[in-house]
């Protein structure tokens, strides 16, 4: 059974159009999909934004559907030139860049107590990404990099330096590093898929809207030709 997450309905709706056998149990008012796509048994759910909805969705894909893999798709602001509007990054780690506990000697990101700063992705999930990017979406370019989460819309270019400096984050979004930790505590292996909506600075709120929708249609064609290629 593979979990997937989108953030938001207009992520998930293209694909529960394209699920067959479906039945729907509603937890934590989230209302999970289960069924086939492309082949594959799958849950397809809407997190909700922000980090705690992403925590929690995570932590029922693992308690009630016993996933074996859970894949985030969604969208995000680049932090790095190179990747435009409309590329794909694949996550190699994720970690929360709103964490800050340096009075306890900890760096920024790191969550107090935890063993790792960073929630690193499965290397498999991301070779199979890759591959399948490569195949749907040939009109863009994927990456491989870290992925900064926080409950915060980033449009502003000091913040947006600072995360780069900071982190060295190639994109930044709401929800990625709270499922890679639920994903971590419970042994699961995880990425996140990140389309590039905005570019992370004062044009960002400009940017959203105009190049959403083409975002999401790359992460869909992504996920779709991932749930085939990862049938058993």
């Amino acid at each position: 059974m593979l979990g997937i997450i989108g953030a938001m309905e207009e992520e998930v709706n293209q694909l529960k159009k394209s699920m067959r056998g479906v039945s729907v149990e509603t937890k934590a008012s989230m209302d999970f999909y289960k069924g086939i796509l492309e082949g594959q048994q799958v849950v397809v759910v809407r997190s909700g934004i922000g980090k705690v909805n992403a925590g929690i969705c995570t932590q029922i894909l693992a308690d009630c559907y016993d996933v074996k893999a859970v894949i985030n798709t969604g969208i995000a602001g680049s932090l790095k030139a190179q990747v435009d509007i409309g590329d794909i990054v694949l996550s190699t780690d994720t970690l929360q860049h709103d964490v800050e506990a340096k009075a306890f000697g900890y760096p920024a990101g790191q969550i107090p107590r935890m063993d790792t700063l960073a929630f690193k992705a499965d290397n498999g999930l991301i070779q199979c990404a890759e591959k399948c990017c490569g195949e749907v979406n040939p009109d863009i370019k994927t990456f491989r990099g870290r992925v900064l989460s926080g409950d915060q819309f980033i449009a502003d270019n000091e913040k947006k330096e600072w995360l780069v400096n900071t982190f060295d984050g190639f994109c930044t979004e709401m929800e990625g590093a709270a499922v890679g930790q639920a994903a971590y505590l419970n042994g699961i292996p995880f990425l996140v898929v990140r389309a590039i909506s905005d570019k992370a600075d004062g044009s960002a709120s400009m940017d959203y809207p105009e190049f959403e929708a083409k975002a999401i249609s790359h992460t869909v064609a992504l996920i779709k030709a991932m749930a085939k290629a990862l049938m058993p």
